[in-house]
């Protein structure tokens, strides 16, 4: 019960207090649940920008159109997808998979070629859906981590990608920023706080 409980306090958190940081001990807990995110084919096609370096966050505030979230929150968390996937990408998760379950890489041969066959039948655009919707699974894991350990969180798609992709210099590591979040814990002032939380019931949203 106490999941549900938890979700109950989150809300989309506005205003942070600057002067409150997650802890390295919490933030380790949030990498892991990150880490343990649902991925297709388990190959998370991502990677994880966590940005605490004040001076860095003033740069990309005005790319997310002045939020205060940004500077304010203790953390700035960027999650990129990979701008090409490449077989390269698969073999990596095999080799990966074979010395985790100790087993010759070449048992899983057929099971690589038909990944492969599979993600290069996709079209770019079909791709970087695919891709989306594994790092908002990620994304989630995020934000329930965070409910968990009473650290607010605002998931953040307002900011402009290419001017994160410029400043973080995403594209020459052949990344580029998805979704963002912020954390770290609320301001006092903050009067989003007070509001309901406004979802459907039950009987309405179930079938």
């Amino acid at each position: 019960m106490n999941l549900i409980k938890n979700l109950e306090w989150r809300y989309a958190t506005k205003k942070f207090d600057s002067s409150k940081k997650v802890s390295s001990e919490n933030l380790e807990f949030i990498k892991k649940a990150i880490q343990l995110s649902p991925s297709s084919y388990g190959l998370q096609l991502y990677k994880v920008l966590i940005i605490e370096n004040k001076a860095l966050r003033e740069k990309l505030k005005p790319a997310s159109y002045g939020q205060s979230q940004i500077t304010e929150a203790s953390h700035l968390v960027v999650f990129c997808n990979y701008s090409v996937v490449t077989e390269k990408h698969i073999d990596e998760y095999f080799v990966l998979k074979s010395q985790i379950e100790k087993i010759d890489i070449l048992d899983y041969k057929d099971y690589s070629e038909f990944i492969k066959a599979d993600v290069n039948n996709k079209s770019q655009i079909e791709k970087d859906k695919w891709i989306s919707n594994q790092i908002y699974l990620a994304l989630g894991n995020l934000l329930n981590a965070c409910a968990e350990l009473k650290i607010d969180a605002c998931p953040m798609e307002g900011f402009d990608a290419k001017e994160y992709n410029k400043i973080l210099n995403l594209n020459e590591q052949g990344l580029n920023s998805a979704v963002i979040a912020t954390i770290g814990y609320r301001s006092a002032n903050d009067s989003s706080q007070k509001n309901k939380k406004i979802r459907k019931i039950i009987n309405n949203l179930f079938i």
